[in-house]
């Protein structure tokens, strides 16, 4: 459980333009009380680099039980309801499903990350199954906790395939939503004509989430997706520059998954174009069969191919993720839930940085953490 109150010091990236001052924070009952910008060390549970920490808004961590598979098209690894993928999950016992499950969780958190939303697969079986590895996480090994917004998909089997009767996938929905926060399915190209909308119609209904992939392979599914009226778009790696004006217009957040789109040989996500566009754009790893969790390597691979700034680039990870997923947190201003992460600035790796910023963005690591919102105490002094 978290202290009560406790104080954290050293350089802190503040507010939305994280402008690097000097002084600590005080945290008190989770959420950030003050911000005093005096230079010098004060009496506190850990000093360093402060930033906000990350929010990965697009996992599958369902196939953490299938990692690293032969490269192929996409389509075969991950297309419902024949993807290898999905095969897997289908011959997946709940308990290794579990286990893998909470493996990548502590794994997100080890790498500073407080909050992630999962596309999870295999129906309310799938969910319950993403429930009990959240719970055992918590319990065993992991030196902070982590939000989850969990996306149901409707379909039967552990894996997810939608491989039921349309009517009674649908019909899963309203027993989905009573333990998730929302629906998260694959393109409407996967879907026979109608499905896609009868599931977002009924999310809409229950006020759950409707999260949909769309642009990722090619642009066909775009329109359709959009027209869906979706709270959260994944990928639109082939978004034009009027879709991209249409998503901006209907104020609906994209995340992007810059690794995982090199991986599978899609393409780069036109990430300045987006928000160029003001599309409201954060950052996921999406499948742990191709990426680890660590947004510490997705920010390197932003700063290195978009063409933005590192403003940019650490906005995409934090706040932006927690905006698209209606959470607290993402930005380090009083009133805010205190999900932070303290780098050793005297690291091997950061010690000499100049330019703080850029260094957080382009150069920092999970070993340079000792501090991750949750812990009681620091990892090392």
């Amino acid at each position: 459980m978290p202290m009560d109150e406790y104080l954290l010091s050293g350089s802190i990236l503040r507010g939305e333009d994280f402008d690097v001052v000097d002084g600590y924070i005080c945290i008190r009952d989770g959420v950030i009380a003050e911000i005093c910008e005096e230079p010098g060390r004060v009496d506190a549970l850990a000093h360093g680099i402060i930033l906000p920490a990350f929010v990965n808004a697009h996992t599958h961590i369902g196939d953490s039980v299938l990692k690293d598979p032969p490269i192929t098209d996409i389509a075969s690894l991950v297309r419902p309801p024949d993807g290898l993928k999905h095969r897997v999950l289908q011959g997946t016992s709940t308990h290794d499903l579990v286990h893998a499950m909470q493996a990548s969780i502590c794994d997100m958190v080890a790498t500073g990350t407080c909050a992630f939303a999962d596309f999870r697969e295999g129906g309310l079986p799938g969910v319950l199954a993403l429930m009990r590895a959240i719970d055992a996480a918590s319990t065993f090994g992991c030196a902070g906790d982590v939000d989850a917004v969990i996306l149901g998909r409707p379909g039967g089997g552990k894996g997810g395939g939608e491989d039921g009767a349309e009517g009674d996938s649908v019909d899963e929905i309203d027993l989905i939503l009573e333990l998730a926060d929302g629906i998260g399915i694959s393109s409407t190209n996967d879907y026979a004509e109608g499905f896609a909308a009868a599931i977002a119609g009924r999310t809409r209904r229950q006020r759950g989430v409707f999260a949909i992939h769309a642009g990722e392979l090619d642009s066909t599914d775009i329109r359709d997706a959009l027209e869906l009226d979706p709270d959260l778009l994944i990928h639109l790696v082939h978004a034009s520059r009027d879709d991209l004006r249409g998503v901006a217009k209907e104020n609906i957040p994209v995340v992007v998954c810059i690794r995982s789109n090199l991986v599978t040989r899609v393409g780069v996500p036109p990430v300045k174009e987006m928000l160029a566009a003001g599309v409201q754009v954060a950052a996921g790893t999406d499948n742990v069969m191709f990426n680890s969790v660590d947004i510490f390597s997705e920010m390197r691979f932003l700063s290195s191919l978009c063409q933005i700034s590192e403003r940019q680039v650490l906005r995409i990870c934090t706040r932006a993720g927690a905006i698209a997923l209606g959470l607290n947190c993402g930005v380090i201003e009083p009133g805010m839930d205190a999900r932070v992460t303290v780098l050793n600035e005297d690291s091997y790796n950061l010690t000499g940085a100049k330019n703080i910023l850029r260094s957080v963005v382009r150069r920092a690591r999970a070993g340079d953490i000792v501090f991750c919102s949750g812990d009681t105490g620091a990892r090392m002094q």
